[in-house]
Order: structure tokens, then C-alpha cells, then sequence
């Protein structure tokens, strides 16, 4: 599937309840209530948010990348999308996307990742996974390091290449691009904001997102 898919949203941005500004490199973690409609907004274009979704009332059911692959039976998100637990259940359904595509195979960076795809000397440098375990640290949340499962990459770019593998590219989103989807069940979102450097995904810049909520 590489057809990028368009469609836009109905809902205005001055009837949101809720809007934030996450900086790159920064996380947010944030309980959606069942019919809410969350917005993920690039600022400025080809920022990667590095996101994860738990059942708010029973945080052993989460996002599953192979689930949600296989109900839609794409390796892209876009809109219509169902984001599929690991109990084969609807946690959330994108209903409009101005970016077109969204990645769910690369995975989050992390120290050890960062070594390996990059240089020995970049182990040490910032990732999602950092930011993931500060905001359960912050929560409060009862989760672990376990608990990061593979995860959603909103306006990031990673083809496959006809061998089978990843490409990390240029990415395909540009300033104003959003995505949106609908809570399906109470649900915990757990989002890093990329601070990578390495790659060409951010154009090596990252900046800022915002996350909007509507009723």
C-alpha cells in the first residue's frame, strides 16, 4: 500500500476542550474517554510522535502493531484505520488524516538502537523509549519497561524495501498536517515527541507537535 490517503476533518479547532503544545524530545500521557476525538498536529513538518494506546480500565490490553496490520490487512495507518489491541478489539479508529500514511514497523529509538543503526558514540544520546519510561514515571501508572510494546509512528515515513526490510526516509508530512482518531473505549495515550537526530525522517530537526481534544 503506498497511496497516500487524504481526508480531512469536520471538527473546528475553537470547539476543542483541550489543546497542548508538546516540544520535540518532550512526552505527554493523557486518559481519553470513550467518543472523544484526539488530534495530533505537525507543527512543522515531518515530525515523527512516537505513540502508544492502553485500555484505560485494564492496562494489559494495549496497542498491537500485529493485530492492527492484520484486521486491516495494510502496513500503513491511514484513515478508517481501526488501532487494534492485542485482545483484537477497537481501541481507537482514525477517522481523518491530511498526512496520508503512518508508520507502525519501525519501532520507537532507543539507547541500544541508537548504537546499532547509527555509531557506538549516539548510545548515549536522547530516545522515545527514555520518554516513554519518564512519562510512566510521572503517571504514576502501574506499567514497566515490559509494558512498551511496538508502537505508532504518526507522520513518520519507513517503507519496504522489495527485499523485505526498512527504510528509514524522507518523511511525507509537512507544517498543519494532522491526524485524528476516535477512542473506542476509555483509553490511556502514551506519546513521545522524537527527539532523533540520526535519520532523515525530521529532516535530522525535530520540533514541536499539538494535541487536540474534542467531545
Amino acid at each position: 500500500m503506498s497511496t497516500l490517503n487524504y481526508v480531512e476533518s469536520p471538527l473546528r479547532v475553537e470547539n476543542a476542550i483541550y489543546r497542548q503544545v508538546i516540544p520535540a524530545g518532550d512526552g505527554w500521557t493523557h486518559r481519553l474517554a470513550r467518543g472523544q476525538t484526539l488530534r495530533i498536529l505537525d507543527l512543522e513538518g515531518n515530525q515523527a510522535a512516537d505513540t502508544l494506546f492502553y485500555n484505560a480500565n485494564d492496562l494489559a490490553e494495549r496497542y498491537s502493531a500485529q493485530d492492527t496490520i492484520r484486521e486491516q490487512g495494510a502496513i500503513y495507518l491511514t484513515t478508517g484505520t481501526r488501532l487494534m489491541s492485542n485482545r483484537v478489539r477497537s481501541l481507537l479508529t482514525i477517522t481523518a488524516d491530511t498526512c496520508g500514511r503512518h508508520d507502525t514497523l519501525g519501532g520507537a529509538c532507543a539507547a541500544e538502537s541508537n548504537m546499532v543503526r547509527y555509531a557506538l558514540d549516539k548510545r548515549f544520546m536522547h530516545a522515545c523509549r527514555d520518554t516513554f519510561l519518564l512519562q510512566i514515571a510521572q503517571s504514576g501508572l502501574p506499567l514497566t519497561k515490559r509494558d512498551l510494546t511496538h508502537n505508532i509512528n504518526f507522520f513518520m515515513n519507513v517503507p519496504v524495501t522489495p527485499d523485505g526490510g526498512l527504510k528509514f526516509d524522507d518523511g511525507v508530512s509537512e507544517p498543519g498536517k494532522y491526524v485524528e482518531m476516535r477512542a473506542e473505549m476509555d483509553v490511556i495515550c502514551l506519546l513521545s515527541n522524537c527527539p532523533q537526530l540520526n535519520n532523515p525522517c525530521n529532516a535530522y530537526n525535530p520540533t514541536p507537535v499539538e494535541v487536540l481534544i474534542w467531545e
